[in-house]
């Protein structure tokens, strides 16, 4: 290939080609599009996916109906195989155990026979063991799949024809909900509650200007398959719902159960989605028998105390579910002293019986678009697709009963005429035409005729043909009532709707009660301590303050970096080179009797990075943050904190920047002096300074020439500051009062005045 074709493929007709980028583009963009609508995404008119559509549609046509009798699994798969859906059998089998878990689905589609999985994970036995057929809600997806309510395409192969969609009579996919990643997109649906749902769709059926808040009312939140409780306010659920995404708080319900002498147990029987038994088992495991994390030497410092919180309140734990019941954890304190809900309030931080239930409502719309959608979009889809598979079905019954009419109506003139019927087919050569020329027939009606039977010609034939036309003629009526009269056809569509919510509804499972999320938190006496940092990032606490620095022992090579005097109940904020920010709680470190413990062992710090400055305060103490190049801002120590133990980036830092230690303000300070490498001084006042709580890189707070630095700074209180240095060879401290300091003052960003001092190498102190 020469350079001129290069990157290109070339076609078989007139030489045309495209370059590889582009080919791949339409290679991928065609495989995600195949992805999105084809595997991953469910459909908002019946809520399935193609491969649940073609179980359902293979096991219809199976005759695998809620009265017969179930069938292996592997029959079922192999029929969706080999009719519709070529892919690998274990996928279709998956799909197929999905759809029959009651624990996965609000309201399963399949009746499974056999080991069909378990809540704790189990996998389903194989589809030689198992039998399946459809459940009775299936129905109201198949009922009127013979109507003309939905269009058929050809098979993968042409040689059957399968549906594009099911007439659902329900909203499938908010009742059952969903879950898929697709290519740039994924799906995570949960189930509601069918009453719940009907009812919210007959009110938008009355007036589809209803406003959210109403919907909101009807359908209060998601109502999972194995019950809990949904703890997240209104507002946060109608907020969810009114984007298509978010995150709902959900826990387990439990129950205390009395036992002799005053001794009581916790029971749990409902846990929230995506939990089992199984999996608190071990994470109660993992918190009372800990493992020493990868890296590390020993248990870190927050993995003992969870420890110890649980074994000194946990005796023991039971898992007793069984046929009698899905789910009953049970668990034992140690004494009955302890208090209730503090049992419950660790059990549920410690365990994922407490946690949060995604909702991302992506799904495939009626236009044939896949995107989000809030929950009355969703609503209103379904809608327009239930009304045109309605109105389907109406057209398709009065052609039906049109079509009838048409031959009853011939039939009629037999009845009328049956001598003269009889002679004109008699003497004919073509009876057909000459009865459609004698009689004014249609073709039809003529064809309809000739297939009679004689007894059909009998007196008591010619009533029930009379009959059944004044019924049809009554029935037809109707049908073009619905098709003409929107009121009426809203009025059928209201009354389907409400036969279906009572036929298959039932009460709502998941209870929904606001309540505070479980966050474990040990009880710390307050009292006054000293934190000891050492050069090296170890860390050690001393209670009480005024502790004299230079008794402090270190390691060899070790020194004294800062002795902090502060509370128990306070938190150390450490500040990485990289302009990270980690929290170590000041009740947590280990005692001043030993050498401590370095901060690395009790953080996630990243490979490469160091510690460079550390601060403890109450939540309100302010700071400023600032860097060499001259860039700062305020924040506070609430600010700083963080839950997370690979801490959070918080200051935005340049490849060459430092971080200076940050300045803690009392109350009376009013200016900021900052004193520059090459000697340059400048004050400001704090209130020019900008207040970021989610930090970032500041604003300029002094101006400085090519090469220097901010190499000092200090708060400025009423007394003003000392200027610390030496003065004819003797160390001498210089007072700077406000006075003094006034010629400094000017704005952010300013460069400065040359320090005119009398000692030299001057050190800033605070006064």
């Amino acid at each position: 290939m020469d350079s001129t074709q290069a990157g290109l493929f070339e076609g078989d007709q007139g030489g045309e080609g495209i370059t590889l980028a582009d080919y791949a583009e339409q290679a991928y963009l065609d495989y995600a599009v195949s992805v999105v609508r084809g595997r991953a995404l469910p459909d908002v008119s019946d809520g399935q996916k193609p491969v649940q559509r073609r179980i359902l549609y293979a096991m219809q046509a199976m005759g695998l109906g809620p009265g017969a009798k179930p069938v292996k699994s592997a029959r079922v798969v192999g029929d969706v195989l080999g009719k519709y859906h070529p892919h690998g059998d274990q996928a279709a089998y998956d799909a197929m155990v999905r759809m029959a878990q009651d624990f996965v689905l609000r309201y399963p589609l399949v009746d499974g026979q056999g080991n069909f999985g378990s809540r704790d994970g189990d996998n389903a036995a194989a589809m030689r063991y198992t039998e399946a057929r459809l459940t009775p809600f299936a129905r109201v997806l198949l009922d009127e799949l013979d109507e003309g309510t939905v269009d058929f395409v050809a098979n993968y192969d042409g040689s059957q024809k399968e549906p594009v969609l099911l007439p659902a009579r329900l909203p499938v996919m908010l009742l059952n909900g969903a879950s898929g990643i697709a290519v740039g997109m994924a799906t995570e649906i949960p189930s509601h509650n069918l009453r719940e749902v009907a009812q919210a769709c007959v009110a938008l059926i009355r007036n589809p200007k209803l406003p959210d808040e109403d919907v909101y009312a009807m359908i209060p939140g998601p109502d999972f398959a194995g019950g809990g409780q949904i703890i997240s306010s209104a507002a946060d659920i109608a907020g969810i719902y009114a984007s298509g995404r978010g995150s709902i708080k959900a826990r387990a319900r439990w129950q205390f159960e009395e036992m002799a002498r005053g001794q009581w147990q916790l029971v749990v029987n409902e846990l929230p989605p995506g939990t089992s038994s199984q999996k608190v088992l071990e994470e109660i495991e993992d918190r009372t028998n800990p493992k020493v994390k990868t890296g590390k030497k020993s248990l870190t410092t927050e993995q003992q105390q969870t420890k110890a919180l649980m074994l000194g309140m946990l005796d023991a734990v039971r898992d007793e579910s069984g046929k009698d019941a899905a789910v009953r954890l049970v668990f034992e304190p140690k004494t009955s002293r302890i208090s209730r809900d503090e049992f419950v309030n660790m059990l549920l931080a410690q365990t994922s019986m407490e946690g949060s239930v995604s909702f991302n409502l992506v799904c495939i719309g009626t236009d044939g678009r896949p995107g989000q959608r809030s929950l009355r979009q969703v609503l209103t889809e379904w809608l327009g697709f239930r009304a045109q598979t309605m109105t389907r079905r109406t057209q398709y019954r009065l052609d039906k009963v049109t079509d009838r009419i048409h031959v009853l109506e011939g039939r009629m003139v037999v009845y009328l005429n049956v001598d003269e019927v009889i002679q004109t087919i008699r003497e004919s050569d073509e009876p057909r035409a000459a009865l459609m020329q004698r009689f004014d027939l249609s073709e039809r009606q003529a064809e309809d005729i000739l297939e009679m039977r004689l007894r059909q010609l009998a007196r008591l034939e010619g009533f029930r043909i009379e009959k059944e036309l004044a019924a049809q003629r009554d029935e037809q009526a109707a049908l073009r009532e619905l098709l003409d009269n929107p009121s009426a056809f809203k009025r059928l569509m209201i009354k389907e709707i409400e036969a279906d919510a009572k036929k298959y509804g039932d009460d709502r499972r998941t209870l929904i009660e606001v309540a505070e999320r479980a966050v474990l938190e040990s009880r710390v006496v307050e009292e006054p301590v000293t934190v000891i940092i050492s050069q090296k990032g170890w860390l050690r606490s001393r209670q009480g303050h005024g502790h004299d620095t230079t008794q402090f022992n270190f390691k060899a090579g070790d020194a004294l970096y800062d002795a902090i005097e502060c509370l128990s109940t306070d938190e150390l904020v450490a500040f990485s080179n990289t302009g990270r920010v980690y929290t170590v709680a000041v009740s947590g470190l280990p005692s001043a009797r030993g050498d401590g413990q370095p901060i690395t062992s009790m953080i996630e710090i990243e490979h490469g990075t160091r510690i460079t400055h550390m601060i403890t305060g109450l939540a309100q103490q302010r700071y400023v943050i600032g860097t060499r190049a001259g860039y700062g801002f305020i924040t506070t120590q609430k600010d700083l904190t963080t839950r997370q133990r690979a801490g959070k980036q918080f200051i935005t830092l340049d490849d060459d920047d430092v971080l200076l230690k940050p300045v803690r303000l009392r109350d009376n300070d009013h200016h900021l002096a900052m004193l520059s490498k090459k000697g340059r001084f400048l004050v400001v006042e704090l209130a020019e300074l900008k207040r970021l709580s989610g930090g970032g890189r500041g604003t300029i707070l002094m101006g400085l020439d090519a090469g220097d630095t901010l190499a000092q700074w200090l708060p400025v209180g009423p007394n003003g500051i000392l200027a610390a240095g030496v003065y004819r060879n003797r160390e001498t401290v210089e007072n700077l009062g406000l006075d003094a300091l006034g010629e400094y003052m000017g704005k952010r960003a300013r460069k400065g005045k040359t320090l005119a001092v009398k000692v030299k190498q001057a050190q800033l102190l605070p006064a």
